[in-house]
C-alpha cells in the first residue's frame, strides 16, 4: 500500500473575512435583535428572499450562564413553576394565599 500525502481542501474563507487578532463585541446586538431583524438571502439566479424575524411572543432570551443550568424549555418551566409555587397570591378579598400548582 503507497503512502499518501492528503492535500488540505482548499479555504472557503476569501481574505477580506481574516479575523486574525480582532476580538468581538459581546452583546453589541442584543438590543437590535430582541426588536427583531432582516435576513436576506441572495440565490444563484440573482434573486433575493428577505425573511424578517422577531421573538415570539411569550419567547425569552437566556443568558449563557442561565442556559448552563436551564437548557430547555422543560428545565426552565420546571424552575420558575417552583418559585410559583413560593409567591403568595393575592385573593380577591385582599387576604394572601399560597398559588397551588397541579
Amino acid at each position: 500500500m503507497k503512502n499518501r500525502q492528503i492535500e488540505p481542501e482548499p479555504d472557503d474563507m476569501l481574505a477580506e473575512y481574516d479575523f486574525t487578532g480582532k476580538k468581538g463585541v459581546r452583546g453589541k446586538y442584543h438590543e437590535a435583535y430582541q426588536e427583531g431583524h432582516t435576513v436576506k438571502v441572495y440565490k444563484d439566479d440573482g434573486s433575493v428572499t428577505v425573511q424578517y424575524f422577531t421573538l415570539q411572543d411569550g419567547a425569552v432570551m437566556l443568558e449563557p450562564d442561565v442556559r448552563e443550568y436551564f437548557p430547555d424549555s422543560e428545565s426552565v418551566n420546571k424552575a420558575l413553576r417552583s418559585l410559583i409555587a413560593l409567591v403568595p397570591k393575592k385573593s380577591s378579598k385582599g387576604a394572601t394565599t399560597r398559588r397551588e400548582h397541579s
